[in-house]
């Protein structure tokens, strides 16, 4: 079979020798230590450390080499020889600092001591630990609870997460927002609005057992390319595949397994997408209306003809609402409708909706690509809609199936920090630890975003992340960050969100996951959950980047000591000595999904928590599965106009959220620069430019601001036309924070509205 599609400006198939040069490239200019190799050899087995990349399965059944391109470059990346010690700032100031590359500041290597900012000399100086602890304390005790924000990054493990949960509800607030809130937030209110649960319903053996899955705005290529080979498998089993994307990304094109010699050797690849469609920025739900309507079509010809129904009558009676609307809307919406908002032909439309049609068993995927839109809550609806149509919610080899791109994201919320009241059972909380818990609603990192620019949050505590390179508004954000009364970041490497101190400012340096956890009662095990909702042991081996590390946790303990009054409950010491006590502790407050945890800790390929919708057991307001009658066939809040594009952020083959390893995109043909725009052909000629000219983007966005990024080079892409790319997170100075989708607050990065000017 052919490829579906080519983009001419790849190097070729996702995986192959394209992928091990790469590694090699990392491992070169990383510095890394030779025994990071030895470190890849245990990641994501039993007995070994989960990686810190994305948040794909590890299963039971692992490979030789269990990491994938992305994961072996953040593990090397980590296993750096360059230290960030304290003489570094001997040389450099913090305002110095902020005209380097994200690049050049991971490139410092691995932070060894715990630092604080001095004004007077504006560099970061030598503390102690417990000159640490007792400055953040002293800071804590004199703000109102409500000013202060308690943050986190997906990388700290669900111990970690669950005692830093803790300390924020002891400290006086539920001000505890994560990282989901700026990616799959969509997800968690989406999926919980139409089936009651806030995650994916699909486990592994869905994998093996589909016959058919659809992709809507994900990238497994670079973001979690160990997904290439269970694709591969159900190739090969004759599954078929079809692909929803503005950009055509390599990894959904073709894939030439690494891991197999005669594939390497004869560069033998595995066509992944029989159909590849490139729907526009923002025009899925269009898209998956037309594929609903055919299956309606389909269905109505069934019925007149007295042949078996497409659609599944008997699961929709029994566990849906909102079919009739539903179907009305699918009846009376034209094409001509269809075929504008989605930027598709009517005909590749009916292609892939006959492919769903003739499927018995259909995951449907997902990325950033559905969640990042103002009406991101929306797309998810309309998946939900089309796999309901023909009972693909909870049963074998089907499901809706989100990939979240960080390790734990999914845990941390899963253990408590979440902002939201009614998702943390507080009175396990004050049963076990004799307080009174907040009962307000805490912070969103939009409101949160928006208090630190008026001036309300007065401090934020951060649990890994670069949180002010990673929002909207970046530059407004700069300076509000270093507005603040205290900031704490809690990292492994230097990071662009350090170099805006707040008034009393501090960097402490944390274990990385790969590391000898060692504490009163040995190397610890730390625990971890998958996007599949199951939990695995996690446990590290090599020596630590420097001897004045503590662990995630033992810093959020030392933290909490200093802060909190003396609770005879509350036994941070025997918690740090000990993380199988902090498990006993979940598995109290949440026994239905933690029984026997620590017995279950190193299960291959993990314990499973649980799901009900993937049983049917639907925990919505009318307990059944919501059909959605979409209010409009575009997932943006702005109408297109003479001038306008619709700017979709990218991240690179190099790059892990904010962190940037190198210049290399191989997959979309960029080397040695991430200052691009990319266009189609049309859309270049047709704004009068140039391949090669310098140009800026600004916002488009109706607020009357002027949001600009100068200084990129025009580069011609396979896009749609009005769709255009840049690359994340250099592109956050042109979002709003008002711009973001209209339930979950995620900010709306992959359809921006911009206008194109000549940089002069």
């Amino acid at each position: 079979m052919n490829k579906p599609v080519e983009d001419p400006e790849s190097e070729g198939p996702a995986g192959g020798w394209g992928s091990l040069k790469s590694i090699a490239r990392i491992y070169g200019e990383s510095s890394a230590e030779i025994s990071a190799f030895e470190t890849l050899k245990r990641q994501n087995k039993p007995g070994g450390f989960m990686c810190v990349s994305c948040a794909w399965p590890k299963p039971a059944n692992y490979h030789p080499f269990e990491f994938c391109e992305n994961g072996a470059k953040a593990t090397l990346w980590e296993s750096t020889s360059a230290r960030c010690m304290p003489d570094f700032w001997n040389d450099h100031t913090v305002r110095q600092l902020r005209d380097w590359k994200d690049h050049d500041l991971e490139m410092t290597g691995r932070l060894t001591h715990p630092m604080r900012y001095d004004d007077e000399s504006d560099r970061y100086v030598e503390v102690s630990w417990d000159e640490a602890f007792s400055g953040i304390s002293g800071a804590l005790k004199k703000l109102d609870p409500k000013s202060v924000v308690f943050y986190s990054s997906g990388h700290a493990g669900l111990e970690a997460s669950y005692l830093y949960a803790l300390l924020a509800r002891l400290y006086g607030n539920n001000n505890l927002p994560q990282s989901s809130n700026m990616c799959h937030e969509t997800t968690s209110v989406g999926l919980t609005k139409v089936i009651g649960s806030p995650v994916g319903t699909v486990l592994w053996d869905d994998l093996e057992k589909t016959d058919c899955l659809f992709f809507f705005g994900q990238n497994p290529g670079s973001n979690s390319p160990r997904f290439l080979h269970p694709l591969q498998e159900a190739k090969q089993r004759g599954a078929k595949i079809v692909t929803f994307n503005p950009v055509i990304e390599q990894g959904l094109v073709s894939f030439v397994n690494p891991q197999s010699p005669r594939q390497m050797l004869t560069g033998e690849e595995t066509v992944i997408s029989d159909l590849y469609l490139q729907v526009q920025s923002g025009g899925d739900v269009a898209a998956i209306l037309g594929l609903c309507k055919v299956v309606v079509e389909a269905d109505d010809q069934a019925e007149a003809a007295g042949a078996k129904r497409v659609i599944d009558i008997e699961f929709i009676a029994q566990h849906t609402t909102g079919i009739d609307q539903f179907m009305d809307c699918v009846r009376n919406t034209s094409w001509v409708d269809i075929e504008r908002e989605s930027g598709l032909p009517e005909d590749e439309i009916r292609r892939a909706g006959q492919i769903y049609v003739d499927a018995e068993r259909v995951i449907g995927v997902y990325g950033m690509g559905l969640t990042q839109h103002s009406q991101g809550a929306l797309n998810i609806a309309m998946l939900v809609n089309l796999l309901l149509l023909r009972g693909n919610i909870g049963r074998e080899g089907a499901g809706v199936c989100p990939v979240r791109g960080h390790s734990n994201v999914q845990g941390q919320r899963t253990v408590g920090i979440a902002e939201k009241t009614k998702l943390v059972p507080m009175h396990k909380l004050k049963e076990l630890f004799d307080f009174d818990p907040p009962t307000d609603d805490g912070t969103h990192i939009v409101d949160a975003v928006k208090g630190l620019m008026k001036g309300d949050i007065k401090a934020f505590v951060s649990l890994g992340g670069n949180l002010v390179r990673a929002v909207p508004d970046q530059k407004d954000m700069e300076r509000a960050w270093a507005n603040q009364e205290l900031t704490v970041m809690i990292s492994t490497k230097l990071n662009r969100s350090h170099l805006f101190p707040g008034k009393l400012a501090y960097i402490l340096p944390c274990l990385s996951r790969s590391e000898i956890d060692e504490q009163a009662t040995g190397n610890q095990y730390i625990s971890i959950e998958d996007s599949f909702s199951h939990i695995h042991g996690s446990i590290g081996k090599r020596t630590p980047a420097s001897d004045h590390l503590k662990s995630e946790l033992a810093i959020i303990a030392g933290i909490a000591k200093a802060t909190l009054p003396a609770n005879q409950r509350v036994r941070w010491d025997d918690w740090t000595g000990d993380y199988g006590l902090v498990r006993d502790l979940i598995e109290k407050t949440y026994p239905a999904d933690f029984t026997d945890y620590n017995t279950r800790l190193n299960k291959p390929g993990g314990f499973y928590r649980g799901n009900a919708a993937h049983e049917r057991i639907w925990k919505t307001p009318e307990n059944r599965a919501v059909f959605t009658t979409p209010k409009q066939l575009n997932a943006l809040s702005f109408n297109d106009r003479l001038g306008r594009y619709r700017l979709l952020t990218l991240r690179s083959n190099d790059q892990f959220n904010t962190t940037i390893y190198g210049y290399s995109d191989r997959f979309r043909g960029v080397e040695g620069t991430r200052d691009v725009v990319l266009m189609c052909d049309e859309d270049i000629e047709g704004a009068g430019l140039q391949v090669g000219q310098k140009v800026r983007l600004v916002s488009d966005f109706d607020d009357g601001k002027r949001r600009e990024l100068g200084g990129l080079t025009v580069r011609s892409h396979t896009l749609p036309r009005g769709t255009i790319c840049s690359y994340y997170p250099e592109c956050n100075v042109l979002n709003a924070i008002e711009h973001h989708d209209e339930l979950s607050k995620t900010p709306a990065s992959k359809s921006i509205p911009v206008r194109i000017e000549r940089d002069e």
